[in-house]
Formats: C-alpha cells, sequence, structure tokens
C-alpha cells in the first residue's frame, strides 16, 4: 500500500481546523443517561489525535451540557490510548452533580467504542471572594525579539516539522533555546514559551478556554527534557502524555499573546512531572496546568549511530548555525530568577 502523503495547512487552515473541532454534533437521545456528541477529526503529521484536541473537545462537549452561567473551572484526564486521526471521536458525557454553584461532568472519548479519554470537569456559577495571584516572572523577552516557529524549522523537509513550523493553529515563540532537533546547552528543568492562535478565533467565552486547553498539551513535559539533555526529535525517544489537569482563574484570548511558564519537579521511572502557569501579557494568571508523562530514551547502539550522524547534519547546517547566532542573546533569559 503507497504511504498517504500529509499535506500541511496553511495558518488560516489551521485555525479554522482547531474552530471545527470544537463544533461539535450532538447525537439524537438514544435513551441511555449520557448526551453523546461527534467530535471531528483532521489529518495530522504523526496520524494520530494530539491529546490537547482531544481533551479541548470533551471539555466542550461538557460545556454544552450545562446551564449557560456556570463556567469550567478545572479538568482532571487521562489519557488512555492513542486517537486515531483519521475517525471521528464520540464524546459522551455523563451529568454527575448540580449543585447550588457547582457542576460536575464526566466526560468520555471513544473511538471504534474504545476510550482513549477519560476526564471529570467541574463548573461554578462565578461568585465573590477573596483573591491573589502569583506574578508573572520579569525580564522575559517580548515575543516580537523571539523567532517564528517558520524560521526555526521552515528550512527542514520532515512532515513532522513542517507541521510544527507552519501547520499548527497556535504560534508558539520560545524564550528559551529550542529543543527540536538538539538538547539545551543549559540544562534546567524550566521553559517558557510564548503562544496565541494565528488568526481571530470567534467571540465565545468557550471558544477561548477550550483553545487554551488544547495549547496547554504543547510543551508541558519539555522541561523534563532540558533537564536530562534530550529533544524532540532525538532518534528513538518516545514520549506521551498520561495525564493533564487544568485549573482556569481568569478569563483570557486565546487569539492575543499569553505566556506559558512551565518547570518540572520531579521525574522518576520513566515519569515526569511538568507544571505550568499561564498569564496574559498584563500579567494575569488565566491558568494552572499539570501534566504526568512517559518518557523513555533510546537505547542500543542503533539510535546512537542515528543520532551521531542526524547531529553532524544539524551542526552543519548554515540555518541553524545563524539561528544560534541571531537569537542567543533573547535564549539567554533568565526568567526564573
Amino acid at each position: 500500500m503507497a504511504e498517504r502523503e500529509y499535506r500541511v495547512p496553511t495558518p488560516d487552515e489551521a485555525v479554522d481546523r482547531l474552530v471545527g473541532m470544537l463544533d461539535l454534533e450532538e447525537l439524537p437521545d438514544d435513551g441511555g443517561s449520557e448526551d453523546r456528541f461527534i467530535a471531528p477529526v483532521f489529518e495530522q503529521a504523526f496520524w494520530r489525535v494530539f491529546g490537547g484536541q482531544v481533551l479541548a473537545q470533551a471539555t466542550t462537549a461538557a460545556m454544552r451540557t450545562v446551564e449557560p452561567g456556570r463556567v469550567v473551572h478545572s479538568v482532571h484526564g487521562y489519557f488512555l490510548r492513542p486517537g486515531d486521526a483519521t475517525k471521528p471521536i464520540e464524546v459522551r458525557v455523563e451529568r454527575l452533580r448540580d449543585g447550588g454553584s457547582f457542576s460536575a461532568r464526566r466526560s468520555q472519548a471513544y473511538q471504534d467504542d474504545t476510550p482513549i479519554l477519560s476526564m471529570i470537569a467541574s463548573f461554578q456559577r462565578p461568585s465573590g471572594g477573596p483573591v491573589h495571584q502569583d506574578a508573572m516572572p520579569v525580564a522575559v523577552p517580548d515575543p516580537e525579539e523571539l523567532p517564528t516557529p517558520e524560521e526555526l524549522l521552515g528550512h527542514i523537509n520532515h512532515p513532522v516539522m513542517r507541521e510544527w513550523g507552519r501547520g499548527r493553529p497556535f504560534e508558539l515563540r520560545h524564550i528559551d533555546r529550542p529543543i527540536y532537533l538538539e538538547a539545551d546547552r543549559d540544562r534546567r528543568p524550566a521553559s517558557a514559551v510564548w503562544m496565541k492562535t494565528k488568526a481571530p478565533l470567534p467571540d465565545d467565552p468557550n471558544v477561548h478556554r477550550a483553545a487554551i486547553l488544547y495549547a496547554s498539551d504543547y510543551t508541558l513535559l519539555e522541561p523534563v527534557l532540558r533537564q536530562h539533555g534530550y529533544y524532540w526529535a532525538k532518534p528513538g525517544m518516545k514520549i506521551a502524555s498520561l495525564d493533564h489537569a487544568m485549573w482556569w482563574h481568569r478569563p483570557a484570548r486565546a487569539d492575543e499573546w499569553l505566556l506559558y511558564i512551565k518547570d518540572s519537579p520531579s521525574a522518576q521511572s520513566s515519569r515526569g512531572l511538568g507544571t505550568g502557569a499561564i498569564y496574559t501579557r498584563a500579567g494575569e494568571l488565566v491558568a494552572t496546568v499539570a501534566q504526568e508523562g512517559m518518557i523513555r530514551p533510546p537505547q542500543g547502539l542503533k539510535s546512537m549511530l542515528r543520532e551521531k550522524v542526524q547531529q553532524r547534519a544539524v551542526s552543519s547546517g548554515k540555518a541553524q548555525r545563524e539561528l544560534n547566532q541571531k537569537y542567543k542573546a533573547a535564549w539567554r533569559s533568565r526568567y526564573m530568577g
């Protein structure tokens, strides 16, 4: 069978797909106790569903089952199996509780009647009370000072790198030296990016909440990789998200710059924990995030030899040398103090 050819979407197409994947179709009542929805999927370079997508879709389905005045404030989900990016996803929502101020929902995502995600979401009718937040780190380079994904990866002829460079709905501007192709020279369990969608989103606040949840899955395990000298394209590297939790604190637009600060308090037993905080450009704390992932470095001579060949090509490439020179001052930012 011939290998399927993947066409990287344009930035506008990628954002349209993001909005489209959050436009769920409600299925007719089948007499059961659950609300059921069909969530669309789109082709991806890995031919599997991005974890942030199924999280955002499961949360959107749950949003559709609560009264409009109740706003999602937290989700806790487990990734059970990889999703197939060629098959639609069915999301089933169980209405666990509707109290005076809070509602709880269980969302489960299925493909071929097999669960791929199980998640609980909590909603609240906004009310008064004490208010405080952690301050946003200082001395962070502005996103305009940092390279675009296209500049970082556009010179690499590989479908995954082309998708990361041009085909994602979110633009990521790395404050640390990126670790797509090689390890960080300054090992530490921390990283940060600016992020926003590449085109405006509808004004529906729930679309923005779901989009921020979607993007929170992009780089949350990166501090673990940085600390141990790993990188995304390391030959033989196996990385998979195991669970994901997010707490929304304040409303924000996903189509305006957000600062995503992450660190890792621990890694052990092939698992690493990433925690993150998302801020508006004005310094408001929008959300707190946590995720544990499986991280298994490659073993054996074959992976080592493949990496040596790859690293020679990267280090000898003119584009990579020019990027390292152009942005080295910005990438030396010590925003974590």
